[in-house]
Formats: C-alpha cells, sequence, structure tokens
C-alpha cells in the first residue's frame, strides 16, 4: 500500500517544499530531454512532471488507486495519459516494455522498495533506464529529520524512511543495474519560511563545489543491463551490405604460383 507518499504532496505546497520541486524539476528536465525510445513512464508524486521535457511519444503517470489525481494536475499533463494502480509493487505492464521509468520518492515512502525496484528491473527493456530522487539522509535535511523522530517535530512527512546513495547502487548492482550519473543538490538548512531559505541562497554554489555529497537531495540514474546479450543493428542485417571476406595477400601469392606450377 502506498498511502504514506500521499502525504509528500502537500508538503511540496510549503517554502521547503517548492525549494525542492523547483530543483528536481530542472535535473529531470535535463536528464530526460537526452533520453529516447517510445515508452517512459513517472511513479508517483504527481506535482512532479518528471517526463515533461522527455521526447518519447507515449508517456504515463503512474499513481496509487487510493489518490485521485486533481483536474489541475490533469491540466498540466497535457497528452500524458494517467494510469491507476492499487500497489506500486505490482506495475500494470508488460515485462521489457519501457524506456525509461521515474520514481521520484516512491522508494523511500514504500514498504516493499525492493520490490518496486524489482518491478521496474522487469518491466524495462534492455538498456532501459530508470532515475530515483529522494533526501539524502547524509545531510542536515537527513540529520534534522532524524531529531524530528525523537523530539516530535519532524520536518518531513514521517512516514519516510531515507536510503542512503551507496545503499541505493547495491540494490541496482543486485537487479544488474549500473549506475550512469547521479546528481546532489539543495544545500540550504532546512527551515520552514522562504524568507531564512532566501538568506541561505549563498550556500548552493558553496556546497556545490566544496561538499557535493551533503546535499539534501540526491538524484541517481542507472541503465539495465543484460549479461551476454548482443545488439544486432539494420545494416547488419541486410544480405547487400554483406562484405566479402578478403584473402591475405600471402595465401594469394600461394595460390597464384601453385597453379603456374600446374
Amino acid at each position: 500500500m502506498e498511502k504514506p507518499i500521499i502525504s509528500l504532496a502537500p508538503w511540496f505546497d510549503t517554502p521547503a517544499g517548492s525549494y525542492v520541486r523547483a530543483w528536481e524539476q530542472a535535473r529531470l528536465d535535463e536528464l530526460t530531454a537526452d533520453i529516447f525510445g517510445y515508452n517512459a513512464v513517472q511513479i508517483g508524486l504527481s506535482c512532479i512532471d518528471g517526463l515533461i521535457a522527455n521526447r518519447m511519444p507515449n508517456k504515463w503517470q503512474t499513481d496509487s488507486a487510493c489518490y485521485s489525481v486533481s483536474s489541475s494536475d490533469q491540466q498540466s499533463k497535457q497528452m500524458q495519459r494517467i494510469v491507476l494502480t492499487h500497489d506500486f509493487a505490482e506495475l500494470p505492464f508488460a515485462t521489457q516494455s519501457l524506456d525509461l521509468v521515474v520514481l521520484p520518492h516512491v522508494l523511500e515512502f514504500s514498504s516493499e522498495p525492493h520490490q518496486i525496484l524489482r518491478e521496474v528491473e522487469r518491466v524495462l527493456i534492455p538498456e532501459g533506464q530508470v532515475i530515483v530522487c529522494g533526501f539524502n539522509p547524509i545531510s542536515m535535511w537527513g540529520i534534522r529529520q532524524a531529531v524530528g523522530r525523537v523530539t516530535g517535530a519532524h520536518f518531513l512527512p514521517l512516514h519516510g524512511e531515507l536510503i542512503s546513495v551507496p545503499r541505493l547502487k547495491d540494490w541496482l548492482k543486485l537487479l544488474n543495474m549500473e549506475v550512469n550519473r547521479g546528481h546532489f543538490g539543495c544545500y540550504k538548512p532546512p527551515f520552514h519560511t522562504a524568507k531564512w531559505l532566501q538568506r541561505f541562497a549563498f550556500l548552493e554554489k558553496a556546497g556545490d563545489r566544496w561538499w557535493p555529497y551533503l546535499g539534501a537531495l540526491y538524484m541517481v540514474q542507472a541503465i539495465k543491463r543484460v549479461k551476454g546479450m548482443r545488439l544486432i543493428g539494420p545494416a547488419l542485417q541486410r544480405s547487400g551490405n554483406r562484405i566479402n571476406a578478403g584473402v591475405p595477400a600471402t595465401n594469394r601469392m600461394r595460390v597464384q604460383i601453385e597453379s603456374e606450377s600446374d
């Protein structure tokens, strides 16, 4: 059941949430613009449109059946189709049918993150790609959330279990998904108000340069690898493009000498 992720959607309307959403939208636009194919899916969190910059002809937004998509969200999707599913651990897509899957904060707000990743691996074609967005537990925001669990004054929605990047990489490696790119961002302290967030805007460039792995957010891009697979292009299948095997010069000379002796 994916009900806990619903609590994250209203949080994105807060000043801190708007700050996070702006960074994630910019990074997703940058990453997905250069990923090509036919079918792409974003799982959960419809308040972020992770596929808006992608140019694939078929794009879906998958939401839990317990969450109804608002009319404003539907209008912002343009031609993107909405697919309702009762559980993200059982995706309604055929095996090896998708070129791209985007997971914004789904794993950390799910009771079955491993099963969701296994489903993603199942529906991805060989060389298909997945992009995972998450909150970094090794950051000021992660520490603030850990302290809030003890004091009761949590900063992020309480139901989430933050997943570190090394842990996520281990999960992906077990599924033969190779990490291709990664980004860290959002270095401002965990403040609730826009005024205080703006005061610490100078930390964005400083953090990106001096302590990049301590950003409040991360984005990991991985590619599904299939061992022993060989890609056969159309050019190799055309009989007209076959190149006759050449005969080494030493062999040609030997054949010529033998014919003359006969």
